[in-house]
């Protein structure tokens, strides 16, 4: 077994694979670049080393230095976690090169599967079915908008390089191919240094279902059941769970075989993931779709029903030691969901956010587990993959599972930013994700129908009484500030800003007897008492525990931002008629459409921002004469002016 391990990585996964190596006696290593000096995972581990800048360029994806950091801290193998150089050829043998065990398959397997053009080819030499399409290695945009006409619209734009939905593009027609197959090339090689890209059939209203295989240097191959991944949005996975509502035994075993015969064609060893897209009325028709050669982000639920630590295992098939178990000995046990908690805005197009954390709650409970990377005070950049967190509940059937899940998510709350939180427990009590029919379509077929919350009179008045409470009130009556005067007090007034809504509070009294009231509604007798960042907030005899940190807090099962209104207003204005393009999120420009002084017409796109490898559009909404304000490359904060439109 090995004494040090260096993990190339960041983010809950880091913690986690962390987590392991200290319940195995082994002294764990991490990196981290200047955006991540401060975060848990340096922390946690047993010695922390600075690779360089921000950018993953100039640090997580820099082999040389990964090396130089392993060399210096005596590091005998380096984990990959699942980004970065996770399924990087190149830098599994520089690995081997420099005498350090790369806890992941060959490089010739990952070259192989890796480009999911010749894992395509590959595969079907061993009888797996694969999707329709196109798939020719240099394919040029001519080639695939011809090639587009002959598989048959819609078609999905997909890169050979990399995953987790980063390049992927659903086209309806061919007027569409031209812009999408540009994105596509750009996310492509942003996220995996290759814009090789190659088309497939899109299935509509397919499963995305996925299967655990584990494989040791002895050549014994094994799976570990499936999960079901079809719940997702812009091809990236929001909830997973383990085993799939789809699949009987008999299609399990017909799956897992295939999923075994695909590693035995690269001699696969170590953990990974083999992908499938399933008809859902047709739980037999299934076609391979690739093979992630790396730990999976929702590797936690086949841990649970399985009682395997697949972390533990990648380590022990790096270090020489076979499987200590065969086929026969793997059983499922109950039943196991997960969802990603993200730092993005589901109601604004699931735009990134990110910011600083001013309070953070995890749940607790039985069959609960929390992966995660959050802490108080930690700043959430807009630099890497958005995901903060993963919310894992068990239970012994599935209905089970999910409700503990929708309660955990009721208990977890990150002020500072918007977060997925409570999008999450919506969709897990939509009806078709309760009954189990699922597709990767749902979510957007749904969105508009979920019953987000709406603030209530109820919050606002949260708000006003945390914020009254807060006020100096020292002992002579006359240099108090909370509306203390001869005769009836006078009000401290409130005008608060939530979401589409504004709402004038006016409170009175003392804390322990005090009066509020709402947009001139009835009067309510409150009382409030504060603990950090905790209170207790009885209204009208209603008691309420809140957490809240600077403008936010947790209400209505929720995180709500309330500010007042002249901040939440300033430099803003009514976008469907202003002529000023702000930035949605904070990121990169990374396309200039229009040229400064060039006249556009409505709809017309001017500007791209970049943010967490996902990109946003920007587009004059009245014709004139644009006026930039910034170039291509250059790093915007949300709601930064980028650009204005003269109107005609």
């Amino acid at each position: 077994m090995f004494d040090s391990v260096l993990i190339n990585g960041r983010g809950e996964i880091a913690c986690r694979i962390i987590r392991t190596l200290r319940r195995l006696g082994i002294r764990s290593i991490a990196v981290y670049s200047d955006a991540d000096a401060d975060a848990l995972h340096v922390r946690l581990a047993d010695e922390a080393i600075r690779i360089g800048p921000a950018p993953a360029a100039e640090s997580y994806l820099a082999i040389d230095r990964v090396l130089d950091a392993a060399r210096r801290s005596g590091a005998e193998a380096i984990h990959p976690c699942f980004g970065f150089l996770a399924e990087n050829a190149d830098f599994a043998r520089a690995c081997a090169d420099a005498g350090i065990v790369f806890i992941g398959p060959s490089p010739e397997a990952i070259d192989v599967m890796g480009d999911k053009i010749s894992a395509k080819r590959t595969v079907e030499a061993r009888g797996v079915a694969t999707v329709p399409g196109i798939a020719v290695p240099g394919l040029t945009d001519a080639a695939l908008i011809a090639g587009a006409a002959e598989v048959g619209f819609p078609v999905l734009i997909k890169p050979s390089a990399g995953g987790g939905g980063k390049g992927m593009h659903v086209v309806e027609s061919a007027d569409g191919m031209p812009d999408a197959l540009a994105a596509a090339r750009r996310e492509a090689a942003a996220s995996f240094g290759d814009d090789t890209l190659f088309l497939e059939r899109y299935v509509s209203h397919p499963r995305h279902i996925e299967v655990q295989i584990l494989g040791d240097q002895e050549g014994t191959v094994v799976h570990l059941g499936e999960r079901e991944c079809s719940l997702q949005r812009r091809h990236q996975k929001v909830i997973e769970e383990a085993p799939s509502p789809l699949l009987d035994a008999a299609a399990r075993a017909r799956m897992g075989e295939a999923a075994c015969e695909t590693a035995r064609s690269v001699g696969y060893v170590g953990a990974g993931t083999v992908e499938f897209i399933v008809a859902g009325d047709r739980p037999d028709d299934f076609f391979f779709l690739e093979m992630n050669t790396r730990l999976q982000v929702e590797h936690p639920v086949t841990e649970q029903i399985t009682g395997l630590d697949l972390v533990e295992l990648q380590v022990r098939i790096a270090a020489g030691e076979p499987l200590p178990f065969a086929q026969a000995d793997v059983t499922l046990t109950g039943h196991s969901m997960e969802a990603r908690v993200y730092a993005e805005d589901p109601r604004a197009g699931f735009l990134p956010t990110g910011g600083r954390a001013l309070a953070v709650r995890h749940p607790r409970g039985d069959g609960v587990r929390v992966d995660t990377s959050l802490a108080e005070g930690l700043d959430v950049s807009t630099q890497y993959d958005p995901m903060l967190a993963k919310i894992i509940a068990w239970g012994a059937d599935r209905d089970e599972a999910r409700r503990r899940l929708i309660a955990a998510l009721g208990e977890t709350a990150v002020l500072g930013f918007e977060t997925n939180v409570e999008f999450l427990r919506l969709l897990l009590d939509d009806p078709g994700v309760a009954r189990g029919d699922l597709d990767t379509g749902l979510i957007a077929r749904v969105f508009d129908t979920l019953p987000f919350a709406r603030v209530s009179d109820r919050t606002f008045a949260e708000a006003a009484l945390l914020r009254w409470a807060a006020l100096p009130r020292p002992g002579g009556p006359w240099r108090r500030a909370d509306g203390w005067r001869l005769g009836p007090a006078a009000p401290t007034r409130y005008r608060l800003a939530a979401g589409d809504r504004c709402a004038d509070v006016r409170v009175w009294g003392t804390p322990s007897a005090a009066r509020v009231c709402v947009d001139d509604g009835a009067e309510m007798a409150a009382s409030v008492s504060v603990r950090g960042a905790e209170a207790t907030v009885v209204i009208d005899g209603v008691r309420r525990q809140v957490i809240s940190a600077g403008d936010w807090l947790v209400a209505d099962g929720r995180a709500v931002e309330l500010t007042d209104v002249a901040i939440a207003r300033a430099g803003r204005a009514d976008a469907a008629s202003s002529p000023e393009l702000r930035s949605p999120m904070p990121g990169t420009v990374v396309l200039v459409s229009a040229a400064d002084g060039s006249h556009v017409d409505a709809g017309d796109a001017v500007l791209v921002v970049e943010a967490m490898k996902m990109e946003h559009v920007l587009r004059a909404t009245t014709s004139g004469t644009v006026h930039l304000a910034v170039r291509s490359g250059d790093q915007v904060a949300r709601g930064a002016l980028l650009a204005t439109v003269a109107p005609d």
